[in-house]
């Protein structure tokens, strides 16, 4: 079998000895030019399996180099060199069509994550996605919208840049994060998930960037963070946006510099993770309140990946119903129940306000109420009113009344506590009563979490914290 091909492209020596004989270390052949034009004739005499750039040449810079492979020979995967500190090349870079970047001083484990890389996205046995539903990758519909977020997570995926997902809370943010890593290069390394929001915000440094033991009170040991975690596969900061400032500080120097520094510790550490986040608010709107870094926003959000409400696709209602259902009845071991003409045409008549997550609430809902094979319109339990307009921003709905139970649910007697208490512990007690409130808030508001955490008379972000306490989130 023939070894790989790289063009290594720089005009200072040491740097190409240096990537050359990594390559050779790797069973890769490498042919090295020392300027743009040098390189161009390369090209034109054979073909590569990627091409790793310096961004300043001689006779020209590397973007140039980068437009070139990506019109004659789009297979073949580009990377840049950059400069120290110097991530506005590398955000050209990647926008210009390289798959990523390596900063200087180059760092051989970071060298190396990035030649695999590289090579995988050669590899013919790339999964790729073929069924018209979606329903071999999770990211279900038919709509147009959807089919045309598909064939862009399949190009996405093949790029290393950092990716900003947007889109309502229940769309299935975490879901299109998940398929562009499953389809990438990284996709044997692990995906590590973390909702920023529900980290306390003393905790966020320690639990992204880990810590040494006696860093500070109660670090009675080492700690590995979730960048070590997801070394060499993909990070999802969901909730981006509720990162406190001097975190944002950090995590900005991590994505440029591909290290992090624990809590504590003296020397940086070289992580390769792909950064993938996401937010339901609006991060423009959040720069201009200085509340999040207009430097970071522009470092993620190099490319951004729009998922659509479920309003606007009603077409794909009757599809994700059927799935639901299907798998509802899946993890009961029973025969999966069917929805009614009746039922059916109200949930396409329905806005969905929680989008896909609110459909699933439904339904679970419905299913555990009705044993009847058929669901009718009154298991569905749909509100009657309280019902956003179309293309509204379900986060700026109004809150409910305060006290409002949710249709079916018998209301509790002024003063009658809902929880019997008996002889449980005080804190488990308490707990439970906790999570009744929460859920009585969230399905008020059509579990959307802005509103509940209004009506709770708290911060969403507090309402995370507490969700993912209790189990719930």
């Amino acid at each position: 079998m023939a070894r790989p091909t790289a063009l290594i492209v720089d005009d200072e020596l040491d740097i190409l000895e240096l990537v050359g004989i990594t390559c050779e270390g790797m069973g890769v052949v490498a042919a090295t030019a020392g300027c743009l034009a040098e390189a161009q004739a390369l090209l034109q005499q054979r073909e590569f399996d990627f091409c790793l750039t310096d961004m300043r040449l001689p006779d020209g810079d590397g973007i140039e180099l980068v437009r070139h492979i990506n019109e004659r020979a789009p297979q073949t995967p580009t990377a840049m060199i950059t400069a120290h500190g110097n991530m506005e090349t590398a955000v050209a870079a990647m926008k210009a069509g390289a798959f990523d970047f390596v900063p200087k001083p180059l760092d051989l484990n970071a060298l190396r994550g990035l030649i695999n890389a590289a090579l995988k996205l050669r590899d013919p046995t790339e999964p790729t996605q073929s069924a018209a539903d979606g329903s071999d990758c999770g990211l279900l519909g038919t709509s147009a919208q959807m089919r045309e977020i598909r064939a862009l997570i399949a190009k996405l995926a093949r790029n290393q840049a950092p990716i900003f997902v947007t889109g309502e809370s229940g769309t299935g943010k975490e879901l299109a994060a998940r398929l562009v890593h499953r389809m990438g290069p990284r996709a044997d390394a692990p995906f590590v998930p973390v909702n920023c929001g529900a980290i306390p915000g003393d905790l966020v440094e320690s639990e992204l960037f880990g810590h040494r033991k006696g860093s500070f009170t109660g670090a009675v040991a080492d700690k590995q963070g979730l960048f070590q975690a997801a070394h060499g596969g993909t990070l999802f900061l969901d909730e981006i946006a509720d990162l406190p400032l001097p975190t944002q500080v950090k995590l900005l120097r991590a994505i440029q510099q591909k290290s992090i520094r624990p809590v504590g510790a003296e020397h940086e550490i070289a992580v390769d993770v792909r950064i993938i986040s996401a937010s339901h608010h609006d991060l423009k709107r959040a720069v201009e309140r200085s509340t999040f870094r207009q430097d970071l926003f522009y470092r993620i959000n190099v490319i951004e990946l729009c998922i659509p409400p479920l309003r606007e696709r009603p077409e794909d209602v009757d599809l994700l119903a059927t799935h639901l259902l299907a798998r509802i009845a899946a993890e009961a071991a029973r025969e999966p129940q069917r929805l009614s003409g009746a039922a059916r045409a109200t949930l396409l008549a329905y806005p969905f306000p929680g989008n896909v997550r609110e459909l699933e609430n439904i339904l679970e809902r419905a299913t555990a109420l009705s044993d009847a094979p058929v669901l009718e319109v009154a298991d569905l339990r749909l509100p009657a009113s309280n019902t956003p307009r179309a293309g509204a921003d379900p986060a700026q709905s109004p809150p409910a009344v305060a006290g409002q139970v949710s249709a079916g649910e018998p209301a509790s007697e002024p003063g009658e506590p809902d929880i019997d208490i008996g002889a449980r512990p005080l804190e488990a007690a308490l707990d439970e009563i906790e999570k009744k409130a929460i859920l009585k808030a969230l399905d008020s508001t059509h579990w959307n979490r802005t509103a509940a955490a209004k009506l709770l008379g708290m911060t969403p972000r507090s309402l995370r914290y507490r969700l993912s306490k209790l189990g719930l989130d």
